[in-house]
């Protein structure tokens, strides 16, 4: 696994200026208001539709990346997708797919000399699946409607204990939590998820991340209802390494998806960044 991840190349210089020590993350972000289209559930120009998990996918392994997990969701809730696009509307584990992963790559290419997979979607696979030890990172959402199998569970574990990296976002509520953590204390019996404070090296091997205490978005925040404040849950094994990150009530991919869009605020987006970039730093040094 560690060939596929290493490569590296001359980093480019920014084309936006540098702000606050940020690197101008505002390279999608820093548009205006003005100058930012309307939020549509359209792809972008360019990029072609996908109607299912794609099929004979690239390995793009040999450079930086990530892979996208794919899982079922019950059998009245898979009706509602049939025949629905990935992304936004489409199954609940394909949400912001591709634009939030092909937006944290363009930003990973920009600050690091990695090599960086640009402008391609990222692979889909199902946990478990041999192909998806090929990728230091996988990214899971929606995992509240989440239904794995015996054999997703076990990949899930040796995903992990071979050295990948889950993150796990964009899912809210105490019933949603609760549903995740009797997957992971099924495929690991011997561990806990613990919160996690921001003086944990995953929050500072990047950038330094100064506060966790973010706006809600969920119930009482930017999308009505309660009040669910987000909160960062993590997985550690023996030695302390996280395996696993999970957003709680916090969606950060909804920010790399929209951050050429003035639905989201620049400064919150930024944020998200922040945390995007150290995730995968995270996993791809430890």
């Amino acid at each position: 696994m560690k060939q596929a991840w290493s490569g590296s190349k001359t980093a480019r210089r920014l084309p936006l200026p540098v702000v606050g020590g940020l690197l101008a993350l505002c390279l999608l972000a820093g548009l205006t208001p003005a100058q930012r289209p309307g939020r549509s559930r359209k792809p972008p120009s360019g990029l072609p539709p996908v109607y299912d998990v794609p099929q004979g996918q690239a390995d793009l392994s040999g450079r930086v990346t990530f892979a996208r997990i794919r899982f079922d969701m019950g059998a009245y809730i898979s009706s509602n997708f049939i025949g629905a696009p990935l992304g936004d509307g489409g199954p609940l584990w394909s949400h912001d797919y591709p634009i939030a992963g092909r937006h944290l790559m363009r930003i990973m290419s920009e600050l690091s000399k990695t090599d960086v997979t640009l402008d391609q979607n990222e692979p889909v696979f199902r946990l478990g699946d041999p192909e998806l030890f090929k990728y230091p990172l996988a990214y899971i959402c929606e995992v509240g409607y989440m239904e794995l199998s015996d054999e997703e569970i076990k990949g899930m574990r040796e995903y992990c204990l071979r050295g990948g990296f889950l993150l796990v976002d964009d899912f809210r509520g105490p019933n949603e939590l609760y549903r995740l953590q009797e997957y992971v204390k099924r495929a690991f019996p011997e561990r806990e998820l613990k919160r996690l404070d921001v003086s944990h090296p995953i929050f500072n091997c990047f950038f330094s991340i100064k506060t966790l205490d973010l706006p809600a978005m969920y119930g009482g925040g930017r999308f009505g209802g309660g009040n669910l404040k987000p909160e960062f849950w993590g997985l550690e094994d023996e030695t302390g390494r996280l395996q696993m990150v999970v957003n709680y009530n916090y969606d950060v991919s909804d920010f790399w998806q929209w951050s050429d869009n003035a639905f989201m605020p620049i400064e919150e987006t930024n944020e998200a960044y922040k945390f995007g970039v150290n995730y995968f730093m995270y996993a791809l040094t430890h």
